[in-house]
């Protein structure tokens, strides 16, 4: 009985491309009294894994909070593996903006203390007592009430990238730290403001609500399904966005953009730009905002130290890093010294610069293809791009498709390759390989070859 991951998330992302399937990026949560909650795990685990369904999931015995990748067809089959459960029936599943084959490339179930970590002594107030759920439209009402202040009860490095209008923006590392800073901040108003939160998915605003009105506000209300659903229901129903810029998720793609705005500045140049990336020394790992230019100075390195780092041989890279509690938490959050452009909490209602919203990077028309490798470099005056074959050769002529959340899919055919400084007609596997691109590459870009 498999109740764990087999494959690397390596190994998945090429089963995944082999399958040519479409698959779902979404999202659920849902409070409720769990008395075995290892045993509800293993069950998940089991039914889910026979889905090919991905994902990060926390339960407890206070409930279950999932970020999660399905095949689409496989949507009504995950449908009923929640339906056996009693507080799951009807569940809203909130569905991602952006849909990425690769957002969750494991199936990760953890048994914890709390699915939010939140701080507080749940014993000590009614968790159910929550605020009013506004949908999209009722929401953009109340915003325009001059009676209203609005809360952002994300981290800062979430909020940096997008947010609503005239929203406080707490600059805190954890949901747990933003709960006694804004109480205090707004003691003055608990019964003359109305006091309306969001978030990513919802979940943060409901225990946040109840806590809020334990503390005296009178009138409480919170964004239903949280800035996912808002996108959703703004598109469907053709509505304004008071939202602005991208909302950072916590998957793969670390954002999907609702509006064309750029909100935020490269933390290297301070050009606008709303790129999260992940230092690429494993011994840091810093989150940070990063430009295409600085990505391919700096190598994905958030500083010139860790640029150094990355080019020693493996083996002191271990070493630096060893005892450091650093190298696996992913969103360690983004505030250095060497960061010139940060500047947490201090975001305005006017756009930096504005970007073309990205396509669905779900191809309409599915191509067979088998994954090549992963872009490395992009070189942009010349217009060259590096990448290391890792799967499969590749030769001379050709049809390749380039792949990314930013880039979407564009195909071109090899006319010419250069391996170790000279022209080839073939790549094989473990060859880094440059040849023209005619468009900008991101090193989150994976590289096909197309099969006829």
């Amino acid at each position: 009985m498999q109740l764990y991951n087999t494959l690397s998330a390596e190994e998945r992302a090429i089963m995944i491309d082999d399958a040519g399937k479409q698959r779902l990026t979404l999202s659920f949560y849902a409070y409720a009294k769990i008395q075995d909650p290892k045993q509800f795990r293993d069950d998940l685990f089991l039914a889910w894994n026979a889905l090919d369904a991905l994902g990060r999931i926390y339960v407890a015995h206070e409930g279950i909070n999932a970020q999660m990748s399905i095949p689409e067809e496989n949507l009504e089959a995950f449908r009923a593996t929640l339906e056996v459960y009693d507080f799951m029936k009807g569940i809203r599943l909130n569905e991602a903006v952006e849909h990425d084959d690769h957002s969750f490339l494991k199936l990760t179930i953890k048994v914890r203390h709390k699915i939010v970590a939140d701080g507080l002594n749940d014993e000590t107030f009614d968790v159910t007592n929550i605020g009013v759920h506004l949908k999209a439209k009722e929401f953009n009402e109340i915003l325009d009430d001059p009676n209203t202040i609005v809360v952002d009860f994300r981290n800062h490095y979430e909020s940096e990238v997008g947010y609503f209008k005239d929203a406080i923006t707490p600059d805190v590392e954890t949901f747990r730290e933003s709960l006694p800073i804004i109480n205090e901040q707004l003691q003055d108003h608990k019964e003359d403001k109305n006091l309306v939160m969001y978030c990513t998915g919802g979940i943060r605003c409901e225990k946040a609500s109840a806590y809020f009105k334990h503390q005296g506000f009178k009138n409480v209300f919170q964004l239903e399904g949280g800035i996912i659903n808002y996108a959703k229901q703004i598109k469907e129903e053709g509505l304004e966005s008071k939202f602005i810029g991208k909302n950072f998720v916590f998957d793969n793609r670390l954002g999907e953009r609702i509006t064309e705005d750029i909100v935020s500045q490269c933390h290297q140049c301070g050009k606008p730009c709303d790129n999260h990336t992940n230092c690429e020394n494993d011994g840091c790992h810093l989150l940070f905002i990063q430009c295409d230019e600085c990505k391919s100075a700096m190598e994905n390195c958030c500083s010139a130290e860790c640029l150094e780092i990355i080019h020693l041989p493996l083996v002191d890279q271990v070493r630096l890093r060893t005892g450091q509690q650093v190298g696996n938490k992913v969103f360690r959050k983004g505030k250095s010294e060497n960061l010139k452009f940060k500047h947490s909490g201090d975001l305005s209602n006017t756009a930096l610069a504005t970007t073309e919203k990205p396509a669905d990077i779900r191809q309409k028309v599915k191509v067979k293809k088998v994954l090549l490798g992963k872009a490395e470099h992009y070189y942009v005056k010349a217009q060259v791009g590096q990448f290391t074959v890792e799967n499969h050769e590749v030769n001379s002529g050709d049809k390749i498709l380039i792949s990314g959340p930013t880039t979407g899919n564009q195909e071109l055919v090899l006319e010419k390759m250069i391996v170790d400084g000279a022209e080839t007609a073939t790549a094989k596997i473990g060859d880094k390989v440059t040849f023209e691109v005619p468009f900008r590459i991101r090193l989150s870009d994976k590289i096909y070859k197309i099969l006829e």
